[in-house]
Protein backbone atom coordinates (compact mmCIF):
# COMPACT_ATOMS: atom_id res chain seq x y z
CA UNK A 1 0.00 0.00 0.00
CA UNK A 2 3.08 2.72 1.14
CA UNK A 3 4.61 1.60 -2.39
CA UNK A 4 1.55 2.49 -4.47
CA UNK A 5 1.11 5.46 -2.38
CA UNK A 6 4.91 6.82 -2.85
CA UNK A 7 4.97 5.95 -6.42
CA UNK A 8 3.00 9.04 -7.62
CA UNK A 9 5.15 11.50 -5.29
CA UNK A 10 8.25 10.06 -6.89
CA UNK A 11 7.53 10.25 -9.99
CA UNK A 12 6.59 14.12 -9.58
CA UNK A 13 9.78 14.72 -7.77
CA UNK A 14 11.79 12.90 -10.74
CA UNK A 15 9.41 14.98 -13.40
CA UNK A 16 10.33 18.34 -11.15
CA UNK A 17 14.12 17.15 -11.11
CA UNK A 18 14.47 16.33 -14.41
CA UNK A 19 12.53 20.04 -15.53
CA UNK A 20 15.24 22.07 -13.13
CA UNK A 21 18.32 19.98 -14.96
CA UNK A 22 16.95 20.74 -18.58
CA UNK A 23 16.05 24.69 -17.67
CA UNK A 24 19.24 25.19 -16.34
CA UNK A 25 20.58 23.94 -18.84
CA UNK A 26 18.86 26.34 -21.06
CA UNK A 27 19.79 28.87 -18.98
CA UNK A 28 23.14 28.65 -18.65
CA UNK A 29 23.55 28.11 -22.89
CA UNK A 30 25.39 31.10 -23.00
CA UNK A 31 28.48 29.94 -20.62
CA UNK A 32 28.42 26.55 -22.04
CA UNK A 33 28.50 27.70 -25.93
CA UNK A 34 31.66 30.02 -24.53
CA UNK A 35 33.33 27.70 -23.07
CA UNK A 36 33.25 25.01 -26.00
CA UNK A 37 34.09 27.71 -28.66
CA UNK A 38 36.84 29.06 -26.54
CA UNK A 39 37.89 24.94 -26.32
CA UNK A 40 37.09 24.40 -30.29
CA UNK A 41 38.87 27.77 -31.41
CA UNK A 42 42.31 27.23 -29.25
CA UNK A 43 42.69 23.78 -30.53
CA UNK A 44 42.06 24.82 -34.04
CA UNK A 45 44.88 28.12 -33.86
CA UNK A 46 47.77 27.99 -31.52
CA UNK A 47 47.35 31.69 -31.24
CA UNK A 48 43.74 32.29 -30.81
CA UNK A 49 45.12 32.46 -26.58
CA UNK A 50 48.17 34.97 -27.13
CA UNK A 51 48.45 37.99 -25.70
CA UNK A 52 48.16 40.11 -28.69
CA UNK A 53 45.16 38.35 -30.34
CA UNK A 54 43.22 38.46 -26.65
CA UNK A 55 43.85 42.32 -26.83
CA UNK A 56 42.37 42.30 -30.51
CA UNK A 57 38.84 40.60 -29.05
CA UNK A 58 38.33 42.26 -25.91
CA UNK A 59 38.36 45.11 -27.69
CA UNK A 60 35.92 43.84 -30.20
CA UNK A 61 33.71 41.98 -27.50
CA UNK A 62 33.69 45.84 -25.80
CA UNK A 63 32.00 47.05 -28.71
CA UNK A 64 29.06 44.50 -28.38
CA UNK A 65 28.43 44.40 -25.19
CA UNK A 66 27.96 48.03 -24.27
CA UNK A 67 25.68 48.16 -27.12
CA UNK A 68 24.07 44.52 -25.35
CA UNK A 69 24.00 46.36 -21.94
CA UNK A 70 21.54 49.10 -23.56
CA UNK A 71 19.94 46.63 -25.48
CA UNK A 72 18.78 44.83 -22.67
CA UNK A 73 16.52 47.04 -21.07
CA UNK A 74 14.95 47.99 -23.68
CA UNK A 75 13.76 44.09 -24.44
CA UNK A 76 13.46 43.67 -21.10
CA UNK A 77 11.04 46.43 -21.02
CA UNK A 78 9.38 44.32 -24.01
CA UNK A 79 10.76 46.84 -26.61
CA UNK A 80 13.42 46.51 -29.39
CA UNK A 81 15.81 49.22 -30.75
CA UNK A 82 17.19 48.56 -34.42
CA UNK A 83 18.97 52.20 -34.52
CA UNK A 84 21.63 51.47 -32.24
CA UNK A 85 24.05 50.94 -35.10
CA UNK A 86 23.22 53.54 -37.29
CA UNK A 87 22.97 55.87 -33.70
CA UNK A 88 26.81 54.84 -33.40
CA UNK A 89 27.74 56.10 -36.72
CA UNK A 90 25.80 59.31 -35.97
CA UNK A 91 27.97 59.67 -33.16
CA UNK A 92 31.14 59.14 -34.74
CA UNK A 93 30.34 61.41 -37.64
CA UNK A 94 28.83 63.96 -34.78
CA UNK A 95 32.47 64.41 -33.24
CA UNK A 96 34.58 63.87 -36.35
CA UNK A 97 32.89 66.84 -37.74
CA UNK A 98 33.24 68.83 -34.57
CA UNK A 99 37.12 68.22 -34.28
CA UNK A 100 37.67 68.95 -38.09
CA UNK A 101 35.43 71.16 -38.91
CA UNK A 102 34.65 73.08 -35.79
CA UNK A 103 31.71 75.63 -34.98
CA UNK A 104 30.81 78.48 -36.57
CA UNK A 105 29.87 80.90 -34.01
CA UNK A 106 29.34 84.55 -34.72
CA UNK A 107 31.04 84.38 -37.94
CA UNK A 108 34.40 82.54 -37.07
CA UNK A 109 35.34 78.74 -36.78
CA UNK A 110 35.34 77.79 -33.07
CA UNK A 111 37.65 74.58 -32.44
CA UNK A 112 36.11 72.99 -28.85
CA UNK A 113 38.03 70.77 -27.03
CA UNK A 114 37.27 67.01 -26.84
CA UNK A 115 35.29 66.82 -24.08
CA UNK A 116 32.68 69.33 -25.39
CA UNK A 117 32.81 67.32 -28.92
CA UNK A 118 31.66 63.64 -26.49
CA UNK A 119 28.83 65.81 -24.61
CA UNK A 120 27.89 67.40 -27.42
CA UNK A 121 27.57 63.88 -29.46
CA UNK A 122 25.77 62.54 -26.46
CA UNK A 123 23.31 65.10 -26.41
CA UNK A 124 22.19 64.82 -30.08
CA UNK A 125 22.44 60.85 -29.85
CA UNK A 126 19.78 61.49 -27.04
CA UNK A 127 17.80 63.18 -28.70
CA UNK A 128 17.21 59.96 -30.94
CA UNK A 129 16.77 57.67 -28.08
CA UNK A 130 14.19 60.53 -27.09
CA UNK A 131 12.43 60.51 -30.04
CA UNK A 132 12.41 56.72 -29.93
CA UNK A 133 11.26 56.63 -26.64
CA UNK A 134 8.35 59.09 -27.33
CA UNK A 135 7.15 57.46 -30.38
CA UNK A 136 6.72 54.19 -28.61
CA UNK A 137 5.48 54.91 -25.34
CA UNK A 138 3.41 58.21 -26.47
CA UNK A 139 2.67 57.84 -29.71
CA UNK A 140 1.65 54.30 -29.58
CA UNK A 141 4.13 53.44 -32.68
CA UNK A 142 5.37 49.55 -32.67
CA UNK A 143 9.00 49.53 -31.48
CA UNK A 144 9.94 47.98 -34.48
CA UNK A 145 8.48 50.69 -36.82
CA UNK A 146 9.57 53.14 -34.99
CA UNK A 147 13.09 52.18 -34.43
CA UNK A 148 13.35 50.75 -38.16
CA UNK A 149 12.13 54.61 -38.84
CA UNK A 150 15.00 56.36 -36.70
CA UNK A 151 17.73 53.97 -38.35
CA UNK A 152 17.14 55.23 -41.65
CA UNK A 153 17.31 59.09 -40.37
CA UNK A 154 20.15 58.16 -38.18
CA UNK A 155 22.09 56.94 -40.52
CA UNK A 156 21.08 59.17 -43.28
CA UNK A 157 21.91 62.02 -41.41
CA UNK A 158 25.36 60.26 -40.45
CA UNK A 159 25.27 60.56 -44.61
CA UNK A 160 24.21 64.22 -44.85
CA UNK A 161 26.94 65.57 -42.20
CA UNK A 162 30.34 64.80 -44.69
CA UNK A 163 28.24 64.36 -47.85
CA UNK A 164 29.39 60.78 -47.12
CA UNK A 165 33.05 60.72 -46.79
CA UNK A 166 35.19 60.17 -43.96
CA UNK A 167 36.42 62.46 -41.52
CA UNK A 168 40.17 61.66 -41.01
CA UNK A 169 42.81 62.63 -38.37
CA UNK A 170 40.95 63.21 -35.30
CA UNK A 171 43.83 63.05 -32.84
CA UNK A 172 43.60 66.99 -33.19
CA UNK A 173 45.75 69.66 -32.97
CA UNK A 174 47.63 71.52 -30.44
CA UNK A 175 47.14 74.26 -32.15
CA UNK A 176 43.83 74.10 -32.01
CA UNK A 177 43.51 72.66 -28.55
CA UNK A 178 41.48 69.50 -29.59
CA UNK A 179 44.06 66.90 -28.91
CA UNK A 180 43.39 63.62 -26.97
CA UNK A 181 40.52 61.98 -28.91
CA UNK A 182 42.55 59.05 -29.59
CA UNK A 183 42.99 58.32 -25.90
CA UNK A 184 39.48 56.90 -25.56
CA UNK A 185 40.00 54.21 -27.91
CA UNK A 186 43.97 53.49 -27.92
CA UNK A 187 44.80 54.08 -24.87
CA UNK A 188 45.38 51.65 -21.93
CA UNK A 189 45.07 51.02 -17.99
CA UNK A 190 46.48 48.41 -16.34
CA UNK A 191 47.26 46.42 -19.84
CA UNK A 192 43.57 46.30 -20.87
CA UNK A 193 42.36 49.10 -23.44
CA UNK A 194 40.30 51.74 -21.73
CA UNK A 195 37.21 50.30 -24.09
CA UNK A 196 37.10 47.18 -22.02
CA UNK A 197 37.72 48.98 -18.63
CA UNK A 198 34.46 51.61 -19.56
CA UNK A 199 32.54 48.06 -20.49
CA UNK A 200 33.51 46.78 -17.18
CA UNK A 201 32.14 50.15 -15.09
CA UNK A 202 28.94 50.28 -17.40
CA UNK A 203 27.82 46.64 -16.99
CA UNK A 204 28.31 47.42 -13.16
CA UNK A 205 26.40 50.41 -12.64
CA UNK A 206 23.49 48.36 -15.39
CA UNK A 207 23.84 45.34 -13.62
CA UNK A 208 23.44 47.41 -9.86
CA UNK A 209 20.06 49.48 -11.91
CA UNK A 210 18.81 46.51 -12.93
CA UNK A 211 18.79 44.33 -10.24
CA UNK A 212 19.04 46.68 -6.87
CA UNK A 213 17.22 50.04 -7.95
CA UNK A 214 13.29 50.68 -8.13
CA UNK A 215 14.05 51.39 -11.81
CA UNK A 216 15.41 48.08 -12.60
CA UNK A 217 12.04 46.57 -10.93
CA UNK A 218 10.01 48.34 -12.88
CA UNK A 219 11.95 47.30 -15.88
CA UNK A 220 10.70 44.07 -15.24
CA UNK A 221 7.40 44.76 -14.15
CA UNK A 222 6.85 46.67 -17.79
CA UNK A 223 8.48 43.49 -20.02
CA UNK A 224 6.42 40.91 -18.02
CA UNK A 225 2.95 42.63 -18.01
CA UNK A 226 2.57 46.00 -18.99
CA UNK A 227 -1.43 46.26 -17.83
CA UNK A 228 -0.52 45.30 -14.07
CA UNK A 229 2.31 47.46 -13.94
CA UNK A 230 -0.04 50.11 -15.36
CA UNK A 231 -2.61 49.32 -12.35
CA UNK A 232 0.33 49.25 -9.72
CA UNK A 233 1.06 52.51 -10.14
CA UNK A 234 4.06 52.28 -12.34
CA UNK A 235 4.52 55.04 -14.80
CA UNK A 236 4.94 53.09 -17.95
CA UNK A 237 5.83 56.09 -20.27
CA UNK A 238 8.72 57.14 -18.78
CA UNK A 239 10.60 53.64 -18.13
CA UNK A 240 10.42 53.01 -21.46
CA UNK A 241 11.30 56.25 -22.30
CA UNK A 242 14.59 55.85 -20.05
CA UNK A 243 14.98 52.90 -21.55
CA UNK A 244 15.57 54.06 -25.23
CA UNK A 245 17.47 57.04 -23.84
CA UNK A 246 20.16 54.44 -21.94
CA UNK A 247 20.15 52.17 -25.29
CA UNK A 248 20.81 55.34 -27.78
CA UNK A 249 23.65 56.80 -24.73
CA UNK A 250 25.77 53.21 -25.33
CA UNK A 251 25.09 53.44 -28.95
CA UNK A 252 27.23 57.30 -28.47
CA UNK A 253 29.74 55.85 -26.22
CA UNK A 254 30.24 53.05 -29.48
CA UNK A 255 30.36 55.25 -32.09
CA UNK A 256 33.33 57.67 -29.80
CA UNK A 257 35.25 54.37 -29.12
CA UNK A 258 35.04 53.28 -32.99
CA UNK A 259 36.21 56.67 -33.82
CA UNK A 260 38.75 57.16 -31.24
CA UNK A 261 40.16 53.89 -32.33
CA UNK A 262 40.67 54.55 -35.93
CA UNK A 263 40.85 57.91 -35.48
CA UNK A 264 38.61 58.58 -38.13
CA UNK A 265 34.88 58.87 -38.52
CA UNK A 266 33.06 56.95 -41.11
CA UNK A 267 29.13 57.45 -41.84
CA UNK A 268 28.79 53.62 -42.02
CA UNK A 269 30.32 52.83 -39.30
CA UNK A 270 28.08 50.50 -37.24
CA UNK A 271 26.01 48.94 -40.00
CA UNK A 272 24.68 45.60 -38.84
CA UNK A 273 25.56 46.36 -35.22
CA UNK A 274 21.76 46.26 -33.91
CA UNK A 275 22.42 42.71 -34.92
CA UNK A 276 25.01 41.81 -32.89
CA UNK A 277 23.21 43.63 -30.09
CA UNK A 278 20.33 41.66 -30.22
CA UNK A 279 21.91 38.41 -30.57
CA UNK A 280 23.72 38.79 -27.64
CA UNK A 281 21.18 39.76 -25.03
CA UNK A 282 19.09 36.45 -26.63
CA UNK A 283 22.11 34.65 -26.72
CA UNK A 284 22.32 35.71 -23.06
CA UNK A 285 19.46 34.33 -22.23
CA UNK A 286 16.70 37.68 -22.25
CA UNK A 287 13.18 37.14 -23.76
CA UNK A 288 11.90 38.89 -26.91
CA UNK A 289 8.60 39.10 -25.05
CA UNK A 290 10.46 40.66 -21.99
CA UNK A 291 10.16 40.25 -18.46
CA UNK A 292 12.71 37.79 -18.22
CA UNK A 293 16.61 37.79 -18.67
CA UNK A 294 19.39 39.60 -17.04
CA UNK A 295 22.58 42.19 -17.35
CA UNK A 296 25.25 39.83 -16.80
CA UNK A 297 23.82 37.60 -19.20
CA UNK A 298 23.91 39.90 -22.20
CA UNK A 299 27.92 40.65 -21.50
CA UNK A 300 28.37 36.89 -21.66
CA UNK A 301 26.44 36.71 -24.80
CA UNK A 302 28.36 39.14 -26.13
CA UNK A 303 31.80 37.58 -25.36
CA UNK A 304 30.30 34.24 -27.30
CA UNK A 305 29.40 36.90 -30.45
CA UNK A 306 33.27 38.53 -30.10
CA UNK A 307 34.95 34.93 -29.67
CA UNK A 308 32.77 33.41 -32.74
CA UNK A 309 33.58 36.45 -35.17
CA UNK A 310 37.10 36.23 -34.02
CA UNK A 311 37.53 32.98 -33.89
CA UNK A 312 36.55 32.17 -37.80
CA UNK A 313 38.25 35.42 -39.27
CA UNK A 314 41.21 33.61 -37.65
CA UNK A 315 40.26 30.02 -39.28
CA UNK A 316 40.22 32.17 -42.37
CA UNK A 317 36.51 31.70 -42.94
CA UNK A 318 34.97 33.99 -45.35
CA UNK A 319 33.44 37.17 -44.52
CA UNK A 320 30.36 35.80 -46.44
CA UNK A 321 30.05 32.78 -44.65
CA UNK A 322 30.40 34.73 -41.47
CA UNK A 323 27.12 36.62 -42.45
CA UNK A 324 25.56 33.33 -42.81
CA UNK A 325 26.85 32.12 -39.63
CA UNK A 326 25.81 34.73 -37.89
CA UNK A 327 22.14 34.68 -39.10
CA UNK A 328 21.54 31.35 -37.72
CA UNK A 329 23.01 31.99 -34.51
CA UNK A 330 20.33 34.30 -34.42
CA UNK A 331 17.62 32.50 -35.45
CA UNK A 332 18.83 29.94 -33.00
CA UNK A 333 18.78 31.93 -30.47
CA UNK A 334 15.65 32.88 -30.55
CA UNK A 335 14.26 29.22 -31.08
CA UNK A 336 15.87 28.12 -27.96
CA UNK A 337 14.47 30.97 -26.02
CA UNK A 338 11.05 29.98 -27.10
CA UNK A 339 11.64 26.26 -25.97
CA UNK A 340 12.54 27.79 -22.35
CA UNK A 341 9.13 29.71 -22.26
CA UNK A 342 7.19 26.62 -23.13
CA UNK A 343 9.20 24.27 -21.12
CA UNK A 344 8.97 26.32 -18.09
CA UNK A 345 5.42 26.95 -18.70
CA UNK A 346 4.92 23.17 -19.49
CA UNK A 347 6.79 22.03 -15.88
CA UNK A 348 5.48 25.38 -13.89
CA UNK A 349 2.79 22.93 -11.68
CA UNK A 350 5.43 20.55 -11.28
CA UNK A 351 8.15 22.77 -10.01
CA UNK A 352 5.32 24.62 -7.86
CA UNK A 353 4.26 21.01 -6.33
CA UNK A 354 8.13 20.34 -5.78
CA UNK A 355 8.24 23.38 -4.25
CA UNK A 356 5.28 23.09 -1.33
CA UNK A 357 6.65 19.51 -0.95
CA UNK A 358 10.06 21.22 0.38
CA UNK A 359 8.24 24.11 2.28
CA UNK A 360 5.93 21.26 4.04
Amino acid sequence: MSAAISTPAQAGKFAASSARAVLWLLRARAILVLVLLLVFFTSMSPTFLTTNNISILAKHVAISAILAIGMSFVVLAGGIDLSVGSVAGLGGMIAGYVLTQGIIIGGSIYYPPVVVAVLLTFAICLVVGFLNGWLISKAGVAPFIATLGTLYIARGAALLISNGKTFPNLAGLSSRGNTGFDLLGQSFLLGLPVSVWIMFLLFAAAAILAAKTPFGRHVYAVGGNERAARLAGIRVPRVKLMTYLFSAFCAALVGLIIASQLEAAHPATGESFELNAIAAVVLGGTSLMGGRGSVVGSLIGAFVIGVLADGLVMLGVSEFWQIVIKGVVIVMAVAVDQLQSRLQSKFLPYLSQASGEVGN
